[in-house]
């Protein structure tokens, strides 16, 4: 579908490391599970409209600062489609995920958006003409196994829990599709770019959400400027990472999320993390390092 993604298939230069792409990605959906945790404590006090376009106004504002720091790098006309697309789903996104946030537990709902991954290899397949390697289809499924067994003993949904779990579902179909949009044009635009267009079309569009709105004191203004700042920077490490290696390859690294969620929801809003918690990292964490190890390369006869 070379109209979706700007090219049928994309060249991207030759992965430098397998490692350092893998960390950075990991770093980066660290990075994010903060900024969830952040939204998680701001909830209590704010709207999510008015959170998630004062997420976008402060990363917006921060991501020009660094565009203009690095030279401007060009923003073409044939790259907006594609960010224009990404920009809705991650305005729609934002909206749902962080909506589940103030209905289920921060660990709990990271497990439910863990459906993204196992979807990121069909999608790459689709948009960007990417072979669908079993190994990646594999270890995914090996990381989904980790989530079951996460799973295994949490509450049941119904009532107004089964809206959260909606929500999760919707926002995790929709964070692949970025994912796969974000691969697109991540060689050709670079990182300053995709952060940059990946905060202006949300706040575009959550700019309505202004009017009426009462103004943001000092401490809620700082609480934005975090939030934009910390975005950016896992926005800034997954699109980095992208370049090195294919959506495919780098999806089953989103599983590591679960620890980090299990971790602050503990620690910050006294969330309890089971038992089966850890031992579906474990699997998780296996899943990880069998998609992380090089390709092989038949030998060649001398």
């Amino acid at each position: 579908m070379p109209g979706v993604a700007g090219a049928s298939a994309p060249s991207y230069p030759r992965p430098v490391s397998r490692p350092i792409a893998f960390t950075q990605y990991a770093a980066g959906v660290g990075t994010l599970c903060v900024m969830d945790a952040m939204v998680k404590y701001l909830t209590a006090d704010h709207t999510v409209p008015v959170l998630t376009l004062g997420r976008y106004v402060t990363g917006t504002t921060i991501a020009l600062a660094v565009w203009q720091f690095q030279g401007r790098p060009a923003l073409t006309r044939a790259m907006l489609p594609v960010h224009l697309l990404r920009g809705v789903l991650l305005t729609t996104m934002a909206l749902a995920f962080y909506w589940s946030l103030t209905q289920l537990p921060l660990a709990e709902t990271i497990t439910l958006s863990f459906i993204a991954p196992l979807l990121v290899p069909l999608f790459a397949s689709l948009v960007l003409g990417e072979r669908m390697q079993p190994r990646y289809v594999a270890a995914g499924a090996l990381g989904f196994v980790g989530v079951l067994v996460t799973a295994q003993g949490a509450p049941s949904f119904s009532g107004d829990r089964l809206l959260g779990l909606v929500a999760v579902l919707y926002a995790a179909v929709a964070y692949a599709a970025c994912s796969v949009l974000l691969r697109a044009r991540a060689a050709a635009d670079g990182a300053t770019v995709i952060t940059l267009m990946g905060a202006a079309v949300p706040m575009l569009l959550l700019s309505p959400v202004a009017i009426g709105a009462p103004a943001p004191d000092l401490s809620t203004i700082l609480w934005f400027i975090g939030l934009g700042l910390v975005g950016n920077i896992g926005i800034q490490l997954l699109a980095k990472a992208y370049v090195r290696l294919e959506a495919q390859a780098l999806a089953v690294v989103e599983f590591t999320a679960l620890p980090w969620a299990a971790l602050f929801g503990w620690v910050f809003f006294q969330e309890p993390v089971r038992p089966q918690v850890w031992a579906g990292a474990a699997i998780i964490l296996a899943a990880c390092v069998w998609a992380s190890r090089p390709e092989r390369t038949p030998a060649t006869a001398t």
